[in-house]
């Protein structure tokens, strides 16, 4: 499933807790490791990839540099540090929802997410219950968008996968364009997609998303951007402008700087390409041998 940066070796022990070591769930082996910089830092892996990272003790530390970026976008959102309706497709260990509930106190958050036994290990381990205001449901993302009221969510955070890959499904115009049917006026798409040399699933998930949205942003790493090497990007999309010239000052100053491209050159970059249909979609692409975690396919 997931993604971000690749774990740093020799930070993590296997994980200490009530159920102790791995755990079937729908997708595969979960496991959680203990971050031994941080007293009460976990990472959550499914299948040997990197699914979510959380902090019990500081819900705002973002250990993955796309979650960071993610978190970014919230924060720039105005206004800054008022609660908003939630919407998360994809789950994993709740870090945005957590971060959203610390930043953001009395925001309402529904999570949907298709992998009940995990789920229930998070529930268990990583205290989900002790987040406010927040209901998670299990459910396909698809069917849980469309169960939704219109104009219910100012934001929409899409980060779906499935092992190390975006689920087709969720990234076609039908899907997008019923997004956009729950956010209110103002409200904003967050979707997180990876993608390597050519960008080729990228350029087609841009091009999807500016049929539905008049503005968008993508944050990603600029050796991301110049197609040297696979990774993660995040992308934005909203009826109203986006807050582009404080994400920029915020992704030049970070750790790990990101590069901020906005919605004229996102166009220029899709250029004639279609959108991705129901009828026509396109699988996300397999990351590289040892990418975001993967475990050797020898």
């Amino acid at each position: 499933m997931r993604r971000g940066r690749e774990p740093k070796k020799g930070r993590t022990a296997q994980a200490a807790g009530p159920t102790p070591g791995r755990h079937q769930v729908r997708f595969g082996m979960a496991e959680l490791l203990r971050d031994l910089d941080r007293p009460n830092g976990w990472l959550l892996t499914v299948d040997g990839v990197a699914q979510s990272y959380v902090d019990l003790d500081d819900p705002t530390h973002l250990d993955f540099d796309y979650v960071r970026r993610i978190g970014d976008i919230i924060d720039c959102l105005p206004e800054a540090g008022a609660a908003m309706d939630v919407l998360h497709v994809g789950g994993g260990a709740c870090t945005l929802p957590r971060y959203v509930a610390a930043t953001r106190p009395g925001s309402r958050q529904l999570v949907f997410d298709a992998d009940a036994e995990l789920i229930d290990l998070v529930r268990e381990q990583l205290d989900l219950r002790s987040v406010p205001s927040l209901k998670v449901r299990i459910s396909d993302g698809r069917v849980g968008v469309a169960s939704r009221h219109d104009a219910t969510a100012d934001l929409v955070v899409l980060d779906a996968f499935e092992r190390a890959a975006m689920p087709s499904a969720m990234a076609t115009l039908e899907f997008i364009t019923d997004v956009a049917r729950v956010l209110r006026p103002a409200g904003t798409l967050l979707v997180n997609i990876s993608d390597g040399p050519g960008l080729k699933f990228a350029r087609r998930v841009i091009a999807t998303l500016s049929a539905v949205f008049p503005h968008l942003v993508l944050l990603a790493e600029p050796a991301v951007l110049r197609g040297r090497r696979f990774g993660n990007l995040v992308l934005a999309g909203s009826a109203v402008e986006l807050p582009s010239d404080a994400l920029s000052r915020r992704a030049s100053s970070a750790v790990f700087p990101a590069r901020v491209v906005t919605t004229g050159e996102l166009r220029k970059l899709a250029g004639v390409l279609e959108p991705l249909t129901d009828a026509a979609p396109m699988a996300s692409p397999t990351p590289p041998e040892h990418a975001f975690g993967l475990p050797s396919r020898d």
